[in-house]
């Protein structure tokens, strides 16, 4: 260890020497074979900190600053620290402090200003002595600030009077901090991504603001902001910054040349050292008027400033306005407090690896003091709760701040349930509390998160709303209902908010991945639907309960599906009420109308599609909500739903008959899309589609999910043509994902598209004047999203119109914008999602049958021997469709009983209660004879 400058207290080490100053560094024999690690300087003391955590002092000692009585001259062991592992040390003028390795603080020294933290004013504290401030728990870095404020230098918005005890800086709340430096009378604050805050005395500049004003609270240094500071020392009335880039930065007091500009003026802007340009600098650090800079490539030390005491190390006692070498060389390792991952931290990206968040307890500057972990220190879950949380702001000082919200979630303690009520929530309540652009950042820096780390945060939310709808269903008592209110509300304002920041960035997890499933067993979704329809009838009676409709992303298919159910029950018996009251004013008033409570279709089936046109087209919009009964001429089957099933079946098979050319059919994909321009069938066909939905019936409708996404207002892309035309959609990709440079001369394309019209070939532009635009690398994109748009819209735009239109007369609402493309596909025309196994389990029996009735053992080994199509043959025999619903095969719900006779009857199917009419057979071939024999000859209604 080298030393030099004022040696005349004994504040070197260096013992009894003769010489008051040392004009060049001398090494220190005291510490030979000993291990450094943080040297500590005052006015006219200094303390050591060795690696094995003891503290030694040397100097002056007139106010007890060194915490023992012994030789001044030599370093000496602060005995009184013997029982603690120091980890960290500072020197302040007159005073000195020291922190263990629980994070407790030791002060001793000078104290008639408060600076000790002991809550007194004494005037001098001669052994060291425990802060009353006697835990830190540095999460996020906080600050803590007392003793001496004449010039607002504490950042507490106060000047003047001082301090005693240490206060945490509100203003820097939440901010993580990699480093805190003290001068004369202003502070400095550096975060881990090179923010810069200062505060307090500025006459001279010293805090870099453009001005010479003093700052009572931490203010950010905006023209270092782009600079990636790492580090930063506090002279008297004068700061130095070291950047990434290993630059120097000076500004302050000049009278000295402290700040190395070959002049003595004052700066009031941070200043860039041009004589250390070049140098590669490593390490920087300020004196009272002085600064000093290190080059390990050259072995170089650098000073400048007041020399008087020989503190330059120059052999000289000069002052010196421009960087002058110290005589060495010197050996010195890089500042252990680099974070070079922290500065890309922007609005854009937070600088914080969550990976490594994961594996930590949680998230903390990488500085000194020792962190514990959970598992240690239970206490640290009290500390959330009372001290952190509540102090997170909604508008913090500076975009690092908000990095605690990335991380904090990460934590164990907000995965227990036992603590949902005292951290999880709280915690969300303060996120949902943030101002607009700091909660635009959040959502920024989210949207760049890996799947699985997002999604852990949407299940850890996810969980809470199970957990308070939960203990709701058990029973809450009244008096704490408004509480639980606020925490649901709160918890799902905050997956609203992630399921918002997921869409907009293209999902970063799937929409079904903020499903939560077990609503339909904790809540009445049928009531909350009709709560919800309430308030937005009657807005003012509000009565302090939430509704899930209002968060509808979080319900699942089978959710929703029970709120189309319930929607359509509400808009059906409206139009009957209505209909009842026409009909009962007509009683009395012959000018009006009786009308039918229903919506009655009267078809033949040769010619089912005219008789249907013939009906809507004379009905009114309200006729399309009543309940639909359908009558077959000549048929005596009463509609109690099976009808209503052959016969959306039946008028889909006609109208998607060739003989309309209303579609074309694509023989890769089997999928259709719209062809003809035969306006009023395309509104008839969106009626029809919109009428199975509203009537809870699944019809043979194959288009593609592009379709499903146009009625919900969505745009089709890329890969809603490779469902549609897999080719067409393959060479689309290729042409995007073309590495080479010659893509005109291998693709040969403009923006053109080619169709056949009637056999003859018809070229298109895609856009104006699209034959004289080539295809190249920068405009592809352009080409695709125009060839989609074509295809899904353009090209179809007045037939879709149609479509949309019918659709929308019907089955328009909030409740279906609730379902994505491909639920709403599915509810339309169910799935194939077979599961045979599941229907017979379902399945229930009447009269003598049961599961282990002889004849229901053969006819369930009948039916799994069938091939599938036999087996969907069946499904459309006894259902009316071959088809699942969206609910799946459960919901089928198949009923089988027995009837009288003999076995040379046939199966019958009642379709609009899933019954069938089972004969006792009593052998393997009998059964699967006649049970073919049904299902091959399925079509036509009569009574049973």
């Amino acid at each position: 260890m080298l030393c030099w400058g004022n040696a005349s207290y004994g504040q070197l080490g260096l013992g009894g020497i003769d010489e008051e100053i040392v004009v060049e560094p001398r090494q220190c024999e005291f510490f030979h074979g000993k291990q450094v690690c943080d040297v500590g300087c005052g006015h006219r003391h200094t303390a050591f900190l060795l690696e094995d955590g003891t503290v030694y002092t040397c100097g002056c000692n007139d106010l007890g600053q060194l915490g023992h009585d012994k030789s001044r001259k030599k370093p000496e062991q602060v005995v009184a620290l013997d029982a603690q592992i120091i980890v960290a040390m500072s020197c302040g003028g007159c005073h000195t402090l020291a922190l263990n390795d629980k994070g407790q603080v030791f002060s001793w020294g000078l104290g008639s200003d408060g600076q000790l933290g002991l809550n007194n004013f004494e005037e001098c504290v001669r052994v060291p002595r425990q802060s009353v401030s006697c835990l830190f728990l540095f999460i996020g870095g906080q600050v803590f600030s007392w003793g001496q404020n004449r010039y607002g230098q504490l950042g507490l918005g106060l000047n003047g009077q001082s301090i005693p005890t240490p206060q945490i800086i509100q203003s820097l709340q939440g901010i993580p901090f990699a480093q805190i430096s003290a001068g004369g009378a202003h502070s400095f604050a550096l975060t881990l991504s090179g923010a810069v805050f200062g505060w307090g005395r500025n006459k001279f500049g010293q805090l870099g603001l453009n001005d010479s004003n003093d700052r009572l609270f931490p203010t950010l240094l905006k023209s270092l902001r782009s600079q990636r500071v790492i580090y930063i020392s506090c002279g008297e009335d004068h700061t130095a910054a070291l950047t990434k880039l290993r630059g120097v930065f000076t500004f302050g007091a000049g009278g000295y040349g402290q700040l190395g500009h070959n002049s003595t003026n004052h700066e009031i802007n941070p200043r860039k050292v041009f004589e250390l340009m070049g140098n590669v600098v490593t390490q920087i650090s300020c004196g009272r008027q002085h600064t000093m800079a290190f080059t390990p490539s050259s072995g170089k030390m650098y000073s400048f400033g007041l020399g008087g005491n020989g503190q330059l190390g120059t052999r000289s006692t000069c002052n010196r306005k421009s960087p002058a070498p110290v005589k060495g060389p010197f050996v010195a390792s890089n500042l252990g407090f680099f974070h070079p991952d922290h500065y890309s931290t922007s609005s854009k990206c937070s600088g914080v690896d969550m990976n490594m968040a994961r594996l930590l307890d949680f998230y903390m500057n990488h500085s000194r003091p020792v962190v514990h972990t959970f598992s240690c220190h239970p206490q640290i879950a009290a500390s959330l709760e009372k001290n952190l949380i509540p102090r997170l702001s909604n508008s913090p000082p500076d975009i690092e701040a908000l990095r605690l919200y990335l991380t904090l979630p990460e934590c164990p303690l907000f995965s227990d349930r036992n603590n949902y009520v005292t951290i999880a929530i709280p915690f969300a309540k303060s996120l949902i509390s943030l101002k607009e652009a700091p909660l635009k950042v959040l959502g920024n820096w989210w949207s760049t998160f890996e799947p699985r780390v997002f999604q852990r945060l949407v299940e850890l939310y996810k969980e809470v709303v199970v957990y308070l709808l939960q203990m709701h269903k058990v029973g809450i008592p009244s008096a704490e209902q408004r509480i639980f209110t606020c925490f649901l509300d709160t918890s799902l304002r905050l997956l609203e908010i992630l399921h918002t920041v997921s869409e907009r960035a293209g999902h970063i997890i799937q929409y079904d991945k903020f499903y939560i499933h077990e609503l339909d067993h904790l809540i009445d979704i049928r009531n909350d639907y009709v709560t919800w329809i309430q308030r937005q009838m009657y807005p003012m009676g509000h009565d302090g309960v939430v509704t899930l409709c209002r968060y509808p992303f979080v319900f699942d298919a089978q959710a929703k599906t029970t709120l189309l159910q319930t929607d359509a029950v509400i808009q059906m018996q409206m139009a009957v009420d209505q209909a009842q009251m026409q009909n009962f004013s007509s009683m009395f008033m012959p000018a009006v109308e009786s009308v039918n409570p229903c919506l009655i279709l009267i078809v033949r089936r040769e010619n089912i599609v005219g008789d249907t046109m013939e009906v809507l087209r004379k009905s009114k919009n309200v006729d399309y909500k009543k309940p639909l009964k359908v009558i077959f001429v000549g048929e005596e089957a009463v509609d109690a739903g099976g009808v209503r099933k052959e016969f959306f079946l039946l008028i889909m098979k006609e109208l998607l008959d060739p003989k309309y050319g209303m579609f074309r059919y694509y023989e890769e994909s089997r999928l259709i899309w719209f062809s003809n321009k035969d306006i009023d069938l395309f509104n008839l066909i969106g009626v029809i589609c919109g009428l199975a939905i509203y009537n809870l019936t699944i019809v043979e409708l194959h288009f593609p999910v592009a379709l499903y996404k146009k009625l919900l207002k969505r745009k089709p892309t890329l890969d809603d043509l490779k469902e549609l035309m897999p080719d067409v959609g393959r060479s689309l990709q290729l042409l995007l994902d073309y590495a080479e440079d010659d893509l005109e001369e291998t693709f040969c394309l403009n923006f053109t598209i080619t169709e056949e019209n009637y056999g003859a070939t018809e070229v298109l532009e895609l856009v104006p004047n699209g034959e004289d635009i080539n295809v190249n690398k920068s405009n592809r994109q352009d080409f695709v999203s125009a060839y989609v748009d074509y295809v899904f819209n353009t090209s179809v735009a007045p037939l879709f119109e149609c479509f949309y239109a019918g659709f929308h007369k019907v089955c328009g609402g909030k409740v279906l914008e609730l379902f994505q493309p491909n639920e709403l596909q599915a509810m339309v025309i169910g799935n194939t999602n077979y599961d045979w196994t599941e229907l017979q389990k379902s399945t229930e029996y009447k009269g003598e049958y049961w599961t282990d009735h002889p004849t229901i053992r053969l006819f369930w080994e009948v039916f799994h021997n069938l091939p599938l199509e036999k087996k969907k043959q069946f499904l459309l025999f006894l259902t009316g469709s071959d088809r699942i619903p969206i609910l799946g095969m459960k919901s089928l719900k198949l009923v089988i009983q027995p009837t009288s006779g003999g076995e040379h009857y046939l199966p019958v199917a009642h379709t609009c209660f899933n019954l069938l009419d089972l004969p006792k057979y009593t052998t393997l071939e009998t059964l699967r004879e006649k049970l073919l024999q049904a299902i091959d000859h399925n079509q036509g209604f009569n009574l049973a």
